[in-house]
């Protein structure tokens, strides 16, 4: 059997009544694949800018950048500490629940869980927004975005049921294709002669609080914008750069590996971002034309600037890249949600049958099938009940965007909830530094729960849609509840709640 620790974690590493996954399959380089795909620059610069801009803050967009940069590389230091410690696939579960307790880890499990099974589904969105456009532009055809999200869905179980380092290699080849044909765009606005517009002002992060005033462009009428929308949907595009310790038992030498990843993650996407969001708001001769795209046609909003300044070849190849990175992003997603449900499967709070491992792959096999079921069901539900015959209302602003502000707002308020963990832990355990365990987190927490009371005080900015604040309630309290229920249903589910790391 396995034995509990002094901090009550239960290694089980050398317990062959438990499915491990892959140890040692991926290094340093392997993890970043893995969650850098997760963030997917080219899906966040294309899918989340224009929306920050001509629904949120125009021109300062840049400066939402810089101030998620430096508010989530404050987050990684606590973050980073707690993941030298703890070796486990749970993530913000495991942490969580050795941190603030059972019955909180329980909570944050079924809602880390629910967060990247939507970020999944939110990243088909995209991919049929922008496929449904490639196809009817290249061959005259209208292929329902339903269909093409749901076959997303399909290639990404596929993959995902193998092999880790099959994932790995995929969506790395995905990242460094992506990251590169960005570049070529920044290039090519910072050297055009003409019809650029950059100014510093953009990046002053003491105005990313100034929403867009309603104004008339042309026969564009822009309405007044949110704040809040604008530097949420900067703070989305990281999101995947938390899964790091979720790769912990499957990574070589976990303790260096995960925490160098993560630092590297986020402050390597914050540089970048900064960059490209900078240089697009910069890419046209007015502020007043900016706006206009980014509000009336988000889809060319990159690729129109980018065939003038760097040529027809570098927008048809853009159009394919945007593809593959929604659809390598969503797969990151559906790795990670499958190892939370592994995670809840082999502690014996979800059906034990999750927590299985394929025999040759060593891979979440089973979860991975039911999160292919979860992620198509999200999709379905929102194409019943809000159809399926514009792309750019339902699977862009819809599926993509509401989808990943849901998911967003509770990551948020996991991330504000596991620096408190952090706190704790280091508390009762001893070890790390003040400002690493203590300070760091501190700030992180209040300034997350800011940005969570922000989304949802502007929740009119995105049609009213109220579902988003009780769905995120329900999810929390519903996992709360469970906690609680197993302490006395399930004794030895409860006991291992958050507990089960890999020391081996």
């Amino acid at each position: 059997m396995s034995q509990a620790n002094a901090t009550g974690a239960i290694d089980i590493s050398h317990n062959k009544g438990v499915d491990r996954l892959q140890s040692k399959a991926v290094g340093l380089i392997g993890v970043l694949f893995l969650t850098v795909t997760g963030a997917a620059p080219m899906s966040a610069m294309l899918g989340n800018v224009p929306f920050a801009a001509g629904y949120g803050i125009g021109s300062h967009t840049p400066a939402a950048f810089l101030l998620a940069t430096i508010v989530l590389t404050l987050f990684s230091v606590g973050y980073a500490a707690m993941a030298g410690r703890v070796s486990t696939v749970g993530g913000f579960y495991s942490f969580i629940s050795q941190g603030l307790g059972r019955e909180v880890g329980m909570s944050a499990g079924l809602t880390s869980l629910v967060c990247y099974s939507i970020f999944e589904s939110s990243l088909y969105g995209l991919f049929a927004f922008f496929g449904n456009a490639w196809l009817k532009s290249h061959f005259g055809i209208d292929v329902g975005w339903l269909w093409l999200a749901l076959a997303a869905v399909i290639g990404a179980g596929l993959f995902s049921y193998r092999d880790v380092k099959l994932s790995a290699a995929v969506l790395g080849v995905a990242l460094v294709a992506e990251v590169a044909m960005l570049a070529i765009f920044a290039l090519g606005v910072v050297f055009a002669k003409t019809g650029t517009n950059f100014s510093g002002e953009y990046l002053n992060v003491f105005n990313v609080a100034v929403p867009v005033a309603a104004q008339k462009v042309g026969a564009v009428d822009i309405p007044v914008g949110a704040a809040a929308v604008g530097i949420f949907m900067a703070f989305w595009s990281w999101v995947g750069f938390e899964m790091a310790p979720n790769y912990a038992e499957e990574s070589r030498d976990p303790k260096r590996v995960v925490p160098r990843s993560l630092y590297y993650s986020v402050i390597g996407l914050g540089l970048f971002y900064t960059l490209i969001s900078f240089c697009v708001v910069s890419a046209y001769p007015t502020e007043g034309d900016m706006l206009a795209k980014a509000f009336s046609d988000s889809g060319n909003f990159f690729l129109d600037p980018l065939n003038q300044f760097v040529g027809g070849w570098a927008k048809e190849l853009m159009s394919l890249l945007i593809l593959t990175s929604s659809f390598a992003c969503g797969m990151a997603f559906h790795n990670t949600a499958s190892r939370y449900m592994y995670s809840l499967g082999r502690e014996g709070v979800l059906p034990s049958a999750l927590g299985n491992t394929h025999d040759t792959y060593k891979s979440p096999h089973t979860a991975s099938i039911v999160q292919s079921g979860f992620a198509a069901l999200w999709i379905v539900l929102y194409a019943f009940f809000y159809g399926t015959n514009d792309p750019n209302a339902q699977a862009y602003l819809g599926v993509y965007t509401l989808f990943a502000v849901l998911g967003t707002g509770l990551l948020l308020v996991l991330q504000a909830v596991v620096s408190i963990a952090i706190i704790r832990y280091f508390q009762k355990n001893g070890g790390g530094n003040v400002f690493s365990t203590m300070i760091a987190p501190a700030i992180s927490f209040v300034v997350q729960l800011v940005l969570v009371w922000m989304l949802i005080s502007n929740l009119s900015t995105l049609g009213g849609q109220t579902w988003l604040i009780w769905t995120g309630a329900a999810v929390i309290l519903i996992g709360l509840i469970w906690g609680f229920a197993l302490k006395s249903m399930n004794p030895t589910g409860y006991n291992n709640i958050g507990r089960m790391v890999n020391e081996g």
